[in-house]
């Protein structure tokens, strides 16, 4: 059964460039075997994630999302049974914010901010699709 989960989550402390790098390499390295795909997206302390896959892993991997000292403030936006996966060919995918156009965010938020916290669920979960759509997702 495949299942998507999003969540949202402050930053104990603010990670270097190379730290998000090397949180996405770990990511692509073993997200495959685990059969996850999703997209990450990090911005003014804050993560926001989509995580998609089999229930175990996805679960687990939340799971530990939640007790990693990295993350605080861990807050479950959406989790749903899915017939397919939105980001296949992804292992995990990066929102690159340069490439977002600040009128999608206003779109669904009350601000020009990405704010999860502010934010409805469905309202994230429609953001992100239309990120992908729009071309901002970096996957190198």
């Amino acid at each position: 059964m495949l299942v998507r989960l999003m969540y949202a989550s402050r930053a104990t402390s603010t990670p270097a460039d190379a730290d998000l790098s090397a949180i996405l390499k770990i990511s692509r390295e073993h997200n495959p075997a685990e059969g996850i795909t999703g997209l990450l997206c990090f911005t003014d302390g804050v993560y926001v994630q989509v995580l998609e896959g089999g229930r175990d892993a996805v679960n687990a991997r939340y799971k530990h999302i939640v007790s990693d000292r990295r993350h605080r403030d861990v807050i479950l936006l959406g989790y749903e049974e899915i017939t397919e996966r939105g980001f296949p060919g992804w292992t995990m995918g990066q929102v690159n914010l340069h490439r977002l156009n600040p009128a999608l965010v206003l779109k669904y938020s009350e601000t020009g901010k990405l704010d999860p916290y502010t934010m409805s669920g469905g309202a994230m979960a429609s953001l992100f699709q239309e990120m992908c759509a729009s071309g901002a997702i970096a996957v190198s």
